[in-house]
């Protein structure tokens, strides 16, 4: 089964330096997702524009046995269209994507539809396992607010796709050095 072995780390990009810098790394790629969650726990459809070429993904995600059970497959278009029509949360956001050796690393940048960032997120890929994160590469050490709790349902996409949320648990982080 293709277990999903992550952490997360919130950051603080308020001025939109990070998201430059990775812009100009070398090694660092870049896409644009436009997500959407369907009526079944767990499924999901995903738009993913990188470097003028356009995937759609269908995706069942789902903990068990404390691991996270993720199975992606790629569909047409015009499904990913259809299904759109039926969505329920949705979000869009830029991601920057490397590896590091054994891990590999998505710093997601949460969108409003004008453009805005509201919510920055690193994510690091582990082996299977691995149980401890490593630490933040040097591009992101100084911009980490929070290593987030392992599984907490408050930093998945399709809860931070909800802006006021996001704000608001940021708006937490900075004020408290940790999630309320």
């Amino acid at each position: 089964m293709p277990i999903e072995n992550e952490r997360k780390f919130v950051l603080d990009d308020d001025d939109g330096g990070l998201e430059r810098t990775l812009a100009e790394t070398p090694g660092v790629t870049r896409s644009y997702l436009r997500q959407a969650y369907l009526e079944s726990s767990g499924l999901r459809i995903r738009s993913i524009d990188s470097g003028g070429t356009t995937r759609h993904i269908f995706s069942y995600k789902r903990s068990v046995d404390d691991q996270m059970v993720e199975i992606e497959t790629e569909i047409a278009p015009v499904d990913f269209e259809r299904l759109w029509t039926i969505r329920r949360e949705t979000l869009q956001k830029a991601r920057y994507s490397w590896s590091d050796g054994r891990f590999h690393w998505d710093v997601d940048f949460f969108r409003t539809d004008d453009g805005r960032t509201y919510f920055a997120l690193a994510e690091v890929e582990m082996p299977e396992a691995d149980t401890v994160p490593p630490p933040p590469p040097a591009i992101l050490a100084p911009h980490v607010l929070l290593l987030a709790p392992r599984n907490d349902p408050r930093f998945t996409s399709k809860r931070l796709s909800d802006r006021e949320h996001a704000e608001r648990l940021l708006a937490d982080i900075r004020a408290k050095g940790e999630a309320a």
